[in-house]
């Protein structure tokens, strides 16, 4: 059956009330979709990576060993595998070690949920072709025929809608040495068979069976947005699947697409602008700052302390944006501790936090330096104003803000306090006096002001 037949039955069978607007499968169309509002309320999330790379766990990048191994043959690599495993040992074989023994959905879902993250991204499948879950599609190379013989994206989905967080799935439309792909690739891609029989299938098993409410695409870089027939499918998605009326989808479809198409923006990996972009954006950032997936041989200087992935979730959705922090698991299915501690340690600053982050929208002016960094949120005439740092004098100057006879100021660690405030001058600013510090962890602190312009 092609894909459009596929798609044809589904549509049929997916039939329900008449959508108003109904996309047609061009960009403009496309494009044109608004954001579902749960996304940019949530404003943060958990990136997991996890596959049958985590069993080797080396190397800068360890999500990619199969190909630095034998596709690119880098040195780290190849020097690791000559000294650790036999002649003749291959990538496939560490799926048979792929275990997951301590892989308890509930327990990641918990830590998750303490993180303070609204959606979670976990990886349906990385660009070495292995699904973690039960592919029709990918005989002997899913996480049921082979490895853990378990449904792991059906259970940690259950797991995580118990917490009522929104539940994502990464997809890479490509795999690195599928025979499929790179006889499309040699045919300079005017052939398709990869997309009909492989790419397209799984991608709506995916949406079919457990009705993710992200997709985050990759793996989309070699290729035009019309090989991966990337809005056929999004037509589809929109407009007839199950999801169609939840469903987010970043910017991955295609050369091209990048900051240009899609339901947010992702523009690149650990992508930072200056600026505000006119249009929603995430920035995906890895706890280990050397790679997505787990690695046996991380070095505690190499990970993001407390205070640094706080300054950047705050920067990030002051700009707009959504943070989605990565952790990779262990290959049998624990979180290393030192990842929990830094989750949970984002939560309990969020737990204080929070009202200045979650349904926050971007203020006239997004930072000031004073005597410390600061960032502003606002939500519906609220203003907050977030310190990555405690000033080192009481007397707190704010030049920004424009008070009024209403202006009522405080902590949000002291929600019930109120502070002792002056304006600057009859025109902008404002000098608050701040109560002792309180402890912080994170090293950030938020100040709610209200009736200020």
């Amino acid at each position: 059956m092609s894909f459009v037949s596929l798609i044809s039955c589904l549509t049929i069978i997916a039939l329900g009330p008449a959508q108003a607007t109904r996309y047609t499968a061009d960009w403009a169309s496309i494009d044109s979709r608004p954001l579902p509002k749960w996304y940019d309320e949530a404003k943060v999330g958990i990136f997991v990576h996890w596959g049958v790379f985590s069993v080797p766990g080396f190397g800068k990048y360890s999500e990619w060993f199969w190909m630095n191994w034998q596709g690119s043959k880098r040195a780290a690599e190849m020097e690791f595998m000559a000294k650790h495993y036999p002649v003749g040992f291959k990538y496939a074989d560490f799926a048979n070690q792929f275990h997951a023994e301590f892989f308890d959905p509930n327990a990641w879902a918990d830590i998750f949920s303490a993180s303070g993250a609204k959606y979670i991204v976990f990886t349906s499948k990385h660009h070495d072709g292995f699904t973690n879950w039960p592919s029709a599609d990918s005989w002997n190379w899913n996480s049921m025929d082979t490895g853990p013989h378990r449904d792991i994206v059906g259970e940690l989905a259950t797991a995580i809608r118990k917490k009522s967080l929104h539940f994502g799935l990464y997809h890479s439309l490509y795999e690195w040495f599928h025979p499929l792909y790179l006889a499309d690739k040699a045919s300079g891609f005017k052939t398709q068979n990869f997309v009909f029989r492989k790419t397209l299938p799984e991608l709506v098993n995916l949406v079919m069976t457990y009705k993710p409410e992200l997709i985050w695409s990759d793996g989309d870089w070699e290729a035009p947005d019309t090989y991966w027939n990337s809005t056929e499918f999004l037509a589809w998605l929109y407009n007839d699947s199950p999801i169609k009326d939840v469903v987010v989808t970043n910017d991955r479809w295609g050369i091209g697409c990048y900051c240009k198409h899609g339901g947010y923006y992702n523009c690149a990996d650990r992508y930072s602008p200056s600026t505000l972009l006119g249009h929603k954006w995430e920035k995906c950032q890895s706890i280990d700052n050397m790679s997505w997936g787990y690695r046996r041989n991380m070095r505690f200087f190499e990970l993001m302390d407390l205070p640094t992935i706080i300054n950047d979730l705050v920067y990030v959705v002051a700009l707009g944006g959504n943070y989605l922090l990565n952790v990779g698991p262990m290959e049998d299915g624990m979180i290393a501790p030192l990842f929990e501690e830094r989750l949970r340690g984002m939560g309990a600053w969020l737990g204080i936090n929070g009202e200045a982050i979650y349904g926050s929208e971007p203020w006239r002016v997004q930072n000031e330096s004073a005597t410390v960094q600061v960032w502003y949120t606002m939500k519906n005439s609220t203003v907050y104003a977030i310190l990555l740092g405690w000033p080192a004098k009481q007397i707190f100057h704010l030049e920004t803000p424009k008070t009024t006879a209403v202006t009522k100021i405080t902590l949000l660690d002291y929600p019930t306090v109120p502070l002792k405030w002056a304006p600057m001058s009859p025109t902008t600013g404002l000098m608050v006096v701040l109560p002792e510090m309180p402890v912080s962890p994170a090293k950030a602190w938020t100040l709610k002001m209200e009736g200020v312009a």
